[in-house]
């Protein structure tokens, strides 16, 4: 038998068609995935891919091996659930997208650490929503529109978008068309923001390439806080600072984006998992099904 990592590594950059992407999946370089995936063609003798400059492209060996080595991976992975769900810990470890995770869930885990004391959760971020059949992941919460394959969706609330700003610039905006002046923040995970709100609104606004963008959601929403200009909010990420005053929404359209905030979970999540799922839930006044 060729080497597991070398078979991992095929299957992960024939699914994806990328060696830079596999690498992000398997937790290595592209560098390790190229090599691996050259040590099972010499173990093979023979390609199973062919390598261009616009990308890769599986050779006839590679297309009809990728199948059935997606199922068996699969299957592992499923058998790995098993294991977690049938041996319990303390730790669950969670996934979300850096902006839930520092504006929504952060401000819930003191909260969440009294209630369930023997629990520890462990986060990590992740851009897109992880694969619960093959990456060991309890839970995740992300902004989707449907739970991806492998994962059932406990919806939190609808995503709803609004602009919001420092309490000071509120008072130079009187109508939407008012922002044409302003300094527009924005978010490059939700580039289509700010020309969704815009057309709702009935009115042309300024391209947001006049604005700031920022790589996390955070900062754009601590340089509203300082006054720095007018961002477009999620409702479930800027609620706190528009309790506190820090930030306020100068006009009452809210606009929705066809994305839920939910908890994604495997179809069997350990019983840790499940209760900080029913936690969560509860917090929003959601029963799990």
């Amino acid at each position: 038998m060729p080497p597991l990592n070398s078979l991992r590594a095929f299957e992960a950059a024939a699914r994806h068609q990328s060696f830079a992407k596999a690498a992000d999946e398997l937790g290595v370089t592209p560098a390790a995935v190229s090599h691996q995936v050259k040590a099972l063609e010499a173990w093979l003798g023979s390609p199973l891919f062919a390598r261009h400059a616009q990308g890769l492209h599986l050779t006839e060996a590679g297309r009809a091996a990728l199948p059935a080595f997606s199922t068996a991976f699969d299957a592992m992975g499923l058998a790995v659930q098993e294991l977690r769900i049938s041996a319990p810990r303390p730790q669950v470890s969670i996934a979300a997208l850096p902006s839930i995770a520092q504006l929504w869930l952060a401000p819930r885990l003191p909260a969440l650490r009294t209630a369930l004391p023997a629990l520890r959760p462990s986060i990590h971020t992740l851009e897109e929503p992880p694969d619960f059949r093959r990456e060991p992941f309890d839970l995740a919460i992300f902004l989707t529109r449907h739970a991806p394959a492998g994962s059932r969706a406990f919806k939190l609330c609808d995503d709803a978008i609004f602009p919001v700003c420092a309490p000071a610039l509120a008072q130079q905006l009187k109508t939407p068309a008012d922002l044409s002046s302003q300094l527009l923040l924005w978010d490059t995970t939700w580039t289509g923001d700010w020309s969704l709100w815009f057309e709702a609104a009935g009115v042309k606004g300024p391209s947001i390439d006049t604005g700031s963008e920022f790589s996390l959601y955070s900062m754009a929403l601590q340089a509203a806080i300082d006054g720095a200009g007018v961002l477009m909010g999620h409702e479930a990420l800027v609620s706190r600072a528009l309790a506190a005053g820090s930030l306020v929404a100068p006009f009452p359209r809210r606009v929705a984006t066809g994305l839920s905030l939910s908890i994604l979970a495997p179809d069997r999540p350990p019983a840790q998992a499940a209760q900080m799922i029913d936690w969560l839930l509860a917090q929003d006044g959601t029963k799990r099904d």
